[in-house]
């Protein structure tokens, strides 16, 4: 275990594995022999169109301009998702990135807001925050200086793509062929190498295991165990299919809620991606396929796909010499576009762990112990929106409002719903202005606000809630249209599919 580590092995291609060999040999590739195996036989899942505004640190690591990448990607902006039925049938809500309002040293924005609602003050929450407006009306423009609150639908393909020639760019190895075997040291366990179809043998150190849900190495050879989610994330399903686009792109996801699952619409430059997340037990294949061909717009430009999933995370990411990133760790459905930033996240914690003069298990720990309070937080934010909602209309929905959740969840809609508080622990993902959004969105109301809102009298308190909301309403005024400024930033060089 001791051994130094000169040689990585990336075991697939597609988003995880290119984003790694990016990474890689942008940052380690003077000090390391790095190859990457893949099969142009095998095709990538590459339906993870959207992602959250995390992504930013991972291009500024790369030193990759935002233009080029969405440029490159057929990309739009995206300033949220828009969850429509969630709540109930035709109740529809907005989570947004930013901050809402202001918060004060004692509590968040949500307790002024909460107090400004009892007194008839206010308008949607969403009114204080820029992103929230700005979703809205369709305006967006990247300004100097401000913060980088976006996130972007893009061709996760044509990503992985562009991606591959920044690696090959920085020295990367790609080795075209199907893995056969995987070889492990007799005394050790450790992989010592992968065996091709055509006999081949790649050896080397450290191996990162990119072959999705099929995780060769991690789960196939290392039997490192996986723990089953599906009890609180029933949905195992999905089907995807590429319509051409029809009207100009809004800056949001879509989430409309269905008697079985859920579906999205993912708005790029010049098409758009649409999918429908389904748990099998409530509706067939066929049935489900029916359902989005019905539910699209525009003419489809490809054949509908179905994937089969099973909702959880591996026990160790990281098991001796090997860690999963991408689908061979796990699989959390997308409905928060969380999929790349988990990638991206195992990436750069892999690269702050580094293990140069050899695997020491302290280093494997703490990699473990991070991603999974990661994982947990994510999933647990994902359940919300299930757990929480009105909706008995079918026994989809049924199953959901009544499932037992995890204590950590019961925790924070307990404290959301009595006292109106919310809170992020350390390097958890969602922040208080996601969770105060879907938890609104969904139906949950407070009891009661932070009992130092009562220290402002009711015009002062006026006047905070006004000034912040004019604020909000004057920036939003000063953008443009979202279609207007992407075809002025970053206009599309890719072909369409």
């Amino acid at each position: 275990m001791n051994k130094s580590i000169k040689k990585v092995v990336i075991a697939g291609g597609g988003t995880a594995g290119w984003m790694a060999a990016a990474a890689f040999s942008k940052l380690l590739g003077k000090n390391l022999d790095i190859v990457l195996v893949e099969s142009d036989q095998i095709g990538t899942v590459g339906v993870g169109e959207a992602t959250i505004p995390t992504l930013h640190i991972f291009h500024r690591l790369l030193g990759l301009k935002e233009q080029d990448v969405m440029a490159a990607t057929n990309a739009t902006f995206k300033l949220g998702i828009q969850f429509e039925n969630w709540h109930d049938v035709n109740k529809d809500y907005l989570h947004s990135f930013g901050f809402l309002g202001k918060d004060c040293w004692a509590c968040g924005f949500q307790h002024f807001w909460l107090k400004g609602q009892q007194q008839n003050m206010v308008s949607q929450i969403g009114d204080y925050c820029t992103e929230h407006l700005a979703a809205r009306q369709g305006r967006f423009a990247v300004l100097p200086n401000q913060d980088y609150n976006h996130a972007y639908h893009m061709d996760a393909s044509l990503y992985a793509k562009f991606l591959r020639k920044f690696a090959e760019q920085h020295g990367i190895s790609r080795i075209e062929g199907k893995i056969a075997d995987v070889l492990q040291h007799e005394d050790t366990g450790n992989i010592r190498a992968l065996q091709l179809e055509n006999g081949e043998l790649i050896e080397g150190d450290l191996f990162i295991d990119c072959t999705g849900f099929k995780a060769l190495l991690i789960e196939q050879t290392l039997n490192t165990g996986f723990e089953d989610w599906s009890h609180w994330l029933p949905c195992d399903s999905a089907i995807a299919v590429q319509t051409e686009a029809v009207q100009k792109p809004i800056p949001y996801t879509r989430s409309i809620a269905r008697e079985s699952g859920w579906q999205w619409r993912i708005p790029l430059q010049t098409r758009t991606g649409n999918g429908l997340v389904f748990c099998s037990k409530y509706i067939s294949d066929a049935d489900a396929t029916e359902l989005l061909l019905n539910n699209i717009e525009g003419s489809p430009i490809n054949q509908p796909r179905v994937i089969k999933f099973k909702t959880g995370t591996r026990r160790q990411h990281w098991n001796k010499n090997c860690i999963a990133v991408g689908l061979s760790a796990g699989f959390l459905e997308p409905l928060e576009s969380t999929s790349i930033h988990m990638i991206q996240r195992s990436i750069v914690r892999l690269l702050q762990l580094f293990p140069s003069h050899g695997v020491i298990q302290a280093d494997v720990d703490e990699f473990n112990q991070q991603t999974k309070i990661e994982m947990d937080n994510i999933r647990d934010f994902i359940i919300l929106h299930y757990k929480v909602t009105d909706r008995e209309d079918s026994r989809f929905w049924r199953y959901c409002k009544n499932m037992p959740i995890p204590a950590s969840l019961q925790h924070r809609i307990d404290m959301f719903s009595q006292s109106g508080k919310v809170y992020k622990y350390g390097n958890e993902l969602f922040g208080e202005s996601s969770w105060i959004q879907v938890m609104m969105g969904q139906g949950l109301e407070p009891k009661e606000y932070h009992p130092i809102v009562d220290m402002m009298e009711e015009a002062e308190l006026q006047s905070f809630l006004n000034s912040i909301k004019a604020t909000v309403k004057r920036k939003v005024e000063t953008l443009p249209a979202h279609h207007d400024f992407v075809e002025h930033y970053c206009k599309s060089t890719a072909m369409q599919g």
